[in-house]
């Protein structure tokens, strides 16, 4: 059987991924290793012989894949987290990472632990599959031995469980201690709603929606007007009369906000007339219209439609002038019922056209990723390093993934293609590294480092965890249910994130997580490499 696994390479790969899914979807309580498995399974293979190994090609081709679609997706969020709140919950996460990075330093210089060990246990600690990426092209770059390529992941699968479950730990005690007694706004989590909302209030008589938008600040979309029994969709110019009947979309606090100052509440549903208006959902699948605001497509000028909700993924949200449509958005859209059929046709609404990637735009900014992570990078002390396979692709992802498009160039891919090609990416990366690790994995056990990694990464994840939380709370009063995906976002962890939603029921912790997830990222590649650096 190895003797098969060894002239097969393909059939190793793909007994890796399948035995990995298996083992990754076995549940403890909330707790599952998901698709990481791949790694310990491709690690135990691995073990059986040092020459049950996949080529090269195989795990950097799958790193490339992975975190470059990552970028992309992280891109728009990435830069516009970097505001008040986002700076802040960035900084935490910067501090945070920082110190860990110090302590294994600190602690490993102590037990005299060499660079490769220091990183992968860096890298397992904080369940940054990346950063470890980073370690073995450094390595790789360097000539070094076989045997010393295979430390960093053995240190990583070490520190790697108790990286996830040290988290889940401490996030579950701090939901104990503090989470009853948690008083946090819901408005930006809670489901959307429609209201139907009649003026009587005298004094927005003559006021138009835009004007009262930007003076009461409300954060909803209004979708139609019912005045003298006839309904219209309503514009930011529309202007207000008494008795009119508006069709309001919007968080439940932002309703009763609408409610209060334009009159009452009625419980008819303008939206269930679909004589006149009717709403669609459709897909956004021209690459023409992806990657431009909803103001540059004026669509109520154009179409005499609006857009009154987008769903992203799994994350439905109120749509502004300045929102930016990509594809694989579904929107919904009220208007005439000939003019929603013309507005489909020029969003496209093809779930085919979402399936297919632009091979051009997407081969270019890997190319230019690939280059960037090429260049050597000054350091102190005449020191070099390179942002390598991981950290290029990552820095151009996130750049491309914010711009959109260049011209006729659209960067962005299709949200459904991007989960495809990102887990593709993944399984090819941990197979690859487990196999080729697997055999020095066993020869650190063995040899009695294992439990002196094991400690080492318990130290690590439970000082970053308690860190982040007792700073994150009580110092920069982080509502803890965002706080739980900001901790989930410095492990770049989606379990930690999995489990913080289901502890606190809702989406709050999206939020948290989107706004540092890159960042962590990004700083934990670098920082690997400065740690390889010391012995």
């Amino acid at each position: 059987m190895l003797e098969l696994l060894r002239e097969n390479p393909l059939l190793l790969l793909f007994l890796v991924a399948a035995l990995g899914y298996l083992i990754g979807q076995i549940r403890l309580g909330s707790f599952s290793l998901g698709v990481s498995a791949v790694l310990f399974v491709g690690l135990a293979f691995g073990a059986l012989s040092p020459e049950l190994r996949l080529p090269d090609f195989v795990y950097l081709f799958g790193l490339v894949l992975f975190v470059y679609t990552i970028a992309l997706a992280s891109g728009p969020g990435f830069f516009a987290s970097f505001g008040k709140r986002g700076l802040r919950y960035n900084l935490l996460v910067a501090g945070v990472v920082g110190v860990a990075a110090m302590m294994i330093t600190a602690v490993g210089t102590l037990l005299s632990l060499n660079g490769a060990l220091k990183a992968g246990l860096f890298a397992g600690a904080l369940t940054n599959t990346p950063a470890l990426a980073a370690a073995l092209e450094a390595l790789k770059g360097r000539g070094v031995a076989e045997a010393v390529q295979g430390l960093p992941v053995a240190a990583y699968a070490v520190a790697y469980p108790v990286g996830v479950i040290g988290m889940l730990l401490a996030f579950h005690i701090a939901w104990r201690w503090w989470g009853n007694r948690e008083k946090t706004l819901m408005a930006e989590a809670e489901g959307l709603v429609t209201q139907t909302v009649e003026v009587t209030q005298p004094r927005v008589v003559g006021w138009t929606i835009e004007q009262l938008t930007r003076a009461h600040r409300w954060r909803v979309v209004f979708g139609r007007l019912q005045r003298d029994g006839k309904q219209q969709v309503m514009t930011p110019d529309t202007e207000l009369q008494l008795g009119d009947r508006l069709n309001v979309v919007g968080t439940a606090d932002e309703l009763k906000r609408v409610v209060e100052t334009l009159g009452v509440a009625v419980p008819e549903r303008l939206e269930e007339d679909r004589h006149a208006l009717d709403f669609r959902r459709v897909f956004v699948s021209n690459r023409a219209v992806a990657g431009r605001s909803l103001a540059e497509l004026e669509l109520p000028q154009r179409f005499g439609v609006v857009i009154t909700r987008v769903r992203r993924g799994e994350v439905e949200f109120l749509p502004d002038k300045e929102t930016i449509l990509e594809l694989g958005d579904r929107v919904r859209v009220v208007g005439p019922k000939d003019r929603i059929r013309e507005v489909s046709r020029y969003l496209g609404d093809s779930y085919r056209a979402l399936a297919e990637v632009d091979v051009v735009s997407f081969s270019l900014g890997i190319a230019l990723g690939l280059l960037l992570g090429s260049l050597p990078i000054p350091l102190p002390g005449g020191q070099t390093f390179e942002l390598g396979f991981a950290g290029g692709p990552l820095v151009v992802g996130l750049l491309l993934g914010a711009l959109g498009r260049t011209g006729p160039i659209l960067w962005q891919i299709p949200f459904s293609a991007n989960i495809t090609l990102r887990q593709l990416g993944l399984i090819l990366f941990l197979a690859g590294i487990g196999t080729r690790s697997g055999y020095a994995f066993v020869q650190t056990l063995t040899q009695g480092e294992g439990l002196k990694l094991f400690l080492i990464g318990v130290v690590i994840t439970l000082g970053a965890a308690l860190l982040t939380l007792w700073i994150g709370y009580r110092w920069l009063k982080i509502p803890l249910d965002v706080l739980g995906g900001v901790l989930a976002g410095l492990q770049t962890q989606p379990a930690v994130l999995a489990f913080a939603l289901e502890k606190t029921g809702n989406d709050r912790p999206n939020l948290g997580y989107a706004t540092v997830y890159p960042f962590a990222m990004l700083l934990k590649i670098l920082l690997v490499q400065l740690l390889l650096l010391s012995n």
